[in-house]
């Protein structure tokens, strides 16, 4: 895997980013509470990595200690370890830095390790617009995510359907009109299959750094009513596609276990936790609250020992719009769409000499358009090939969201 320098829009600079390519993880005086004591060096084995182990820089029982997957020369996952133990091992040499696909931070040893893990869960909590991902062993809370469901296929679809109905009654190269309805019995309709399928994308890319064993999901279970279209429908998105994705993730090796509402709210009031109305806030009250109760039902995690997060948005492409809706002047009408623009594939992190870290979108006039991984914004449409350092491909933008200077680590990666 290529190594990635940052997938965050703070601190980007072109000097940093070639600065923090060696990923010598040095904290700046802010975080001391991290630095290793002298002990430290010595518990440093294979044995030592450990999800229960507690570094000495952390007091017992404090609200906000992230962690770092990891994984050993083999590319197996193991139990993460402490940011102190982490830089560390990256500063001796002993580890690489790396990134996945989602903007993960993650360590690689140099080394192969047998692994000796502990019981680590993956919490699903779905939803209509924001949808949130938390990973927890029996002590220690690994990571939470919050990310935007993929909701936009099926006005696509619906497009699409338009604008090919309307090429047939122009003087162009079209399929004829199949007739009747050939979808297979149990097909997925595609709108739903999109939405399940970015989670199950998601936690796949976490299973190949963090040995996550079990998943647990709140059962979404919504009451139908006869000859109610409109109130059935605003339940299908969520509630359609749950047996496939269960079915998927037992595809995976998971141990699926299912939670309602209920269970989920139980368990959270047991524990002194508070849920806030407002869902779209970047914060872990709003969406990780739940999926961490979820998982921590599995793996009896008794507080989350981090707040920090993810915030994700999936990128999108149009890829099978062949031209604009609306003709040019004489007719004309442009081609419009592809996950390819000249030559590199849409969603490649890029360093840029002037914008820093950025993505490529489209191209005009054999120049690159270049966009924000922040907020997705176009930077701009006049970007040279050799001004471009290619780093990877991503298929979200990601940023952490860090709550205190320990979490704030992660963030210089990120």
């Amino acid at each position: 895997m290529q190594e990635l320098t940052s997938l965050s829009p703070s601190g980007t600079t072109p000097a940093g980013l070639e600065a923090r390519q060696g990923a010598s993880l040095v904290l700046p005086s802010a975080g001391e509470p991290l630095n290793p004591t002298t002990g430290t060096r010595a518990s440093l084995s294979p044995a030592g990595f450990g999800e229960g182990k507690s570094h000495p820089g952390f007091r017992l029982g404090e609200p906000n200690r992230p962690r770092v997957p990891v994984v050993d020369a083999r590319g197996m996952p193991l139990m993460p370890c402490t940011p102190a133990r982490a830089r560390l091992l990256l500063k001796e040499g002993k580890a690489l830095a790396r990134w996945n696909k989602l903007g993960v931070f993650y360590i690689k040893l140099k080394y192969a390790v047998e692994p000796k893990n502990q019981i680590l869960a993956v919490g699903v909590d779905p939803g209509s617009k924001y949808e949130a991902v938390s990973v927890v062993g029996t002590k220690d809370t690994v990571l939470n995510i919050m990310h935007e469901a993929v909701d936009w296929v099926k006005k696509a679809l619906e497009q699409r359907r338009q604008m090919r109905r309307a090429r047939r009654y122009r003087k162009t190269r079209c399929r004829e009109c199949r007739g009747e309805n050939r979808h297979p019995e149990g097909r997925v309709p595609p709108s739903t299959e999109a939405r399940w399928g970015a989670k199950l994308r998601i936690i796949a890319q976490l299973k190949r750094i963090m040995p996550i064993s079990h998943a647990a999901v709140e059962d979404v279970k919504a009451v139908t009513k006869k000859a109610r279209r409109g109130w059935n429908g605003n339940f299908s998105p969520i509630e359609a596609g749950k047996q496939y994705f269960y079915s998927a993730l037992e595809a995976m090796g998971l141990e699926v276990a299912t939670k309602s509402g209920k269970e989920t709210k139980k368990f959270r009031d047991s524990l002194g936790l508070k849920k806030i109305g407002n869902k779209s806030k970047p914060v872990f009250e709003s969406q990780c609250v739940d999926s961490w109760c979820l998982a921590a039902m599995v793996t009896g995690a008794k507080h989350p020992t981090t707040k920090s997060l993810y915030y994700m948005v999936p990128l999108r492409w149009h890829r099978r719009q062949i031209h604009r809706l609306e003709a040019e002047k004489g007719g004309i009408r442009r081609r419009y769409g592809g996950t390819m623009s000249l030559g590199l594939k849409k969603g490649t992190l890029v360093e840029h000499v002037k914008y820093g870290l950025c993505y490529i979108g489209g191209n005009l006039r054999g120049r690159f358009s270049l966009h924000s991984l922040k907020t997705g914004k176009r930077l701009t449409q006049n970007a040279r090939r050799e001004d471009l350092k290619i780093l990877t491909r991503i298929a979200f933008r990601t940023q952490f969201l860090s709550t205190t200077e320990v979490g704030s680590f992660l963030g210089r990666f990120l």
